[in-house]
């Protein structure tokens, strides 16, 4: 699925992730890495004491065999439009990480708030990956656990 905000970027992928790197810096990151594996792509940074990670997952080309009206797309045309949903998303990407980048420094909020679910804990898992489950079996079991793994043991 894309997005409406970024749906007709003709911006290059490398190029939306050079400047979310250049945002990061100017708000004072510490380090960035980005990569890829078959359909998922992450970022890392490093913000203060914070290391915060992005998991996203990247279109399918199969999703694109298709038009938006059904009709079947020519090969050469399906991946001119799966590299339009990468390119769309990226954008995307960068646009929430500047949007929650300037909250912070307006005063708004903090990094924390604002990157909590992808903060790296000691254990190399992120808050929401600890959390969400645990959110489902409270819904389902009406019981509410601790929430995060106990690291002073």
């Amino acid at each position: 699925m894309i997005g409406k905000y970024a749906r007709n970027t003709t911006v290059p992928v490398e190029k939306s992730k050079a400047e979310i790197e250049k945002e990061l810096v100017r708000y004072g990151a510490e380090g960035f890495s980005s990569g890829w594996c078959g359909d998922s792509a992450r970022i890392e940074f490093v913000v203060g004491n914070r290391r915060v990670r992005m998991d996203m997952c990247l279109p399918k080309r199969s999703d694109f065999n298709l038009t938006d009206k059904g009709r079947t797309r020519r090969q050469d045309l399906v991946g001119k439009a799966w590299e339009q949903g990468c390119r769309s998303i990226w954008r995307d990407l960068k646009l929430i990480i500047k949007a929650k980048l300037e909250a912070v420094e307006a005063g708004i909020s903090t990094i924390d708030r604002e990157f909590m679910p992808d903060v790296v804990l000691p254990d190399g898992k992120t808050v929401g990956e600890h959390i969400v489950p645990r959110i489902e079996e409270a819904y389902h079991g009406g019981k509410i656990a601790g929430l995060l793994p106990d690291f002073t043991k």
